[in-house]
């Protein structure tokens, strides 16, 4: 025997182990396959954050004061295009949040192109509206007519217009109203992280064209790195107006290039997964998984409806889209009687089957009770 040796060797795996448990914590994505057991210490933060996201039983934690109602105003609500869910789910909160509260709302639709947007913005000012609505696009495209909406003093209110909720001042918004996409992306991240118990091979759905979705993308990026047991498989930069032609093969695509260890997807938008779900279906996967699929955003009634069928996705961060409406509407009366912005901004959350109860939409409870309050209507 070699005992000098066998020392030796017996330290070398002492020094390995040691190894293994300093990287197995805090280690970046790869692009091959899990190599490790997932980080423990972002597990559990990812586990608790989950937990807290998927409650539905928390209390509503908007504002409760206000100015009252003030009364005989107009509204109107330029639709970046009615045909996007989220924006006609916000329009439909506007208009039942205005008869709550006695103003009155016209939609006017851009239809979904910058020169449909510029004109029914310019149609819009036209109106001589008490308040306009930016619904759903950037007011840098209409930069002139916001400004002319400005010179007028009609106050202007965003619903996802810039990246961040609050006043823009550069965009002339008195407000934009918007979950915060940094928390967006952590949670539909940590959603991953916790339900692979810190193993994933991971595909990524993104449109890089436009700026909020590259840096939500890259947020979520960040925040799976996190975790070394999670493996970034692929980064599918596919633009939204292309993506119910070409998400279907890049799909198959990447069904051939990694079968089973493509285990789980995000996408900056639940849309990615009505187009990838014939793909799937046709390479026989199971509706309810693997992949596991999760929406980072929107949340519409579509995607409500292929979670609670199993159907190729299994998670969403819904946008609380008849919430903001009526906060919408909060926002203007507060304009209107000479106040700030309230800064509310919505609290992330998960949807699944197990939290839904059959439900096509997400919103906090109470909040309903809490404006009318305010308002004293």
């Amino acid at each position: 025997m070699y005992p000098h040796r066998q020392a030796t060797l017996t330290a070398a795996a002492l020094l390995t182990a040691a190894a293994a448990l300093v990287t197995g914590c805090g280690g970046g994505a790869s692009t091959g396959g899990p190599a490790q057991a997932g980080c423990p210490a972002a597990l559990a933060k990812a586990e608790a954050a989950v937990r807290q996201a998927e409650n539905t039983d928390a209390s509503w934690n908007g504002p409760t004061s206000g100015p009252a109602a003030v009364s005989g105003k107009s509204i109107v609500y330029v639709a970046q295009t009615m045909t996007n869910p989220g924006v006609a789910g916000v329009a439909k909160g506007v208009e039942e949040a205005a008869k709550t509260i006695g103003w009155k709302v016209r939609v006017i639709d851009g239809e979904g192109t910058p020169a449909g947007i510029q004109a029914a913005l310019s149609q819009a000012i036209t109106l001589k509206p008490s308040g306009i609505v930016i619904g759903g696009f950037d007011p840098r495209l209409t930069s002139q007519q916001v400004a002319r909406a400005r010179a007028a003093g009609i106050p202007v209110i965003g619903w996802h217009a810039v990246d961040s909720p609050g006043p823009s001042e550069s965009t002339g918004l008195f407000t934009n109203i918007t979950t915060k996409v940094g928390d967006v992306a952590k949670i539909s991240a940590d959603w991953i992280i916790a339900r692979s118990r810190g193993e994933a091979g991971v595909v990524l759905f993104t449109d890089d064209s436009i700026p909020f979705a590259r840096n939500k993308a890259e947020l979520i990026k960040k925040e799976l790195a996190g975790c070394s047991g999670v493996a970034l498989l692929a980064y599918e930069n596919i633009p939204i107006p292309d993506a119910s032609s070409r998400t279907p093969q890049e799909v198959s695509s990447l069904l051939s290039r990694f079968r089973n260890r493509w285990t789980h997807s995000v996408a900056i938008n639940d849309l990615y997964f009505a187009d990838a779900a014939p793909a799937l279906r046709a390479a026989g996967r199971p509706g309810s998984g693997p992949p596991f699929n999760i929406g980072a955003g929107d949340g519409d009634p579509s995607a409500f409806q292929r979670i609670n069928s199993e159907q190729f996705q299994a998670a969403t961060v819904p946008e609380p889209l008849s919430q903001q409406g009526w906060q919408i509407i909060d926002e203007f009366n507060r304009a209107f009687a000479g106040r700030p912005a309230s800064g509310y901004v919505a609290p992330v959350h998960i949807a699944t089957a197990d939290n839904s109860s059959g439900a096509e939409s997400w919103d906090p409870s109470g909040y309903r009770e809490a404006y009318r309050k305010i308002w004293g209507t």
